[in-house]
This record gives structure tokens, C-alpha cells and sequence, in this order.
């Protein structure tokens, strides 16, 4: 199985507007893991664990978010510290 991990920061309107909770039901839907939580900053972390592939469609779902988020931007962080067993949780969580 192709298993990779994945972080993502999403700018934009994208808190108090549902956008980790419909985030974690795509993450679900796609069967990945992780965690999305909100910034101090006003951004939402994402972290995805999966399929490649499913952790990508996921990744294009971010640009556009749930209809009540406005999002500006999408970039990927640096993961190289994280290692997939450090996630320890076997479901996608909101944080």
C-alpha cells in the first residue's frame, strides 16, 4: 500500500465557518487519517495520511472548502519531521 503523509496550511475565511469538520468528513470519505486544527494566525493546519493519490484529491478539495470558506491559499508545509507512526490515531480528527 502506498502510504505517505502529507501538511497543509489553508489561508483564508476558514474559521468558525465548518471548514475542519468538512474537512474531516472528506478526509474520512477518502479514508485518510490526520488532524485538521486551527491557527492562532486565522489558518487551518491539515495533516493527511493515506494513499497518495486519496491524500491529492483531498489536497484539490482544500482549494475550495466547504460553501461557507472563502480560501486564499493553499500551501504545503515541510513534513520531514513527522513520522506517519508519530500521528497515532487511527481516525482524522479536529483539533
Amino acid at each position: 500500500m502506498d502510504r505517505s503523509h502529507r501538511i497543509f496550511l489553508v489561508t483564508g475565511h476558514v474559521q468558525c465557518v465548518g471548514f475542519r469538520y468538512s474537512t474531516r468528513i472528506r478526509a474520512m470519505d477518502l479514508e485518510l487519517t490526520g488532524y485538521a486544527k486551527n491557527l492562532n494566525n486565522g489558518d487551518v493546519e491539515v495533516l493527511a495520511v493515506g494513499n497518495s493519490a486519496n491524500i491529492e484529491k483531498l489536497h484539490t478539495w482544500l482549494h475550495k472548502g466547504p460553501d461557507t470558506a472563502r480560501v486564499e491559499r493553499v500551501a504545503e508545509q515541510d513534513a520531514a519531521d513527522i513520522k506517519i507512526d508519530d500521528t497515532n490515531s487511527r481516525y482524522f480528527q479536529v483539533l
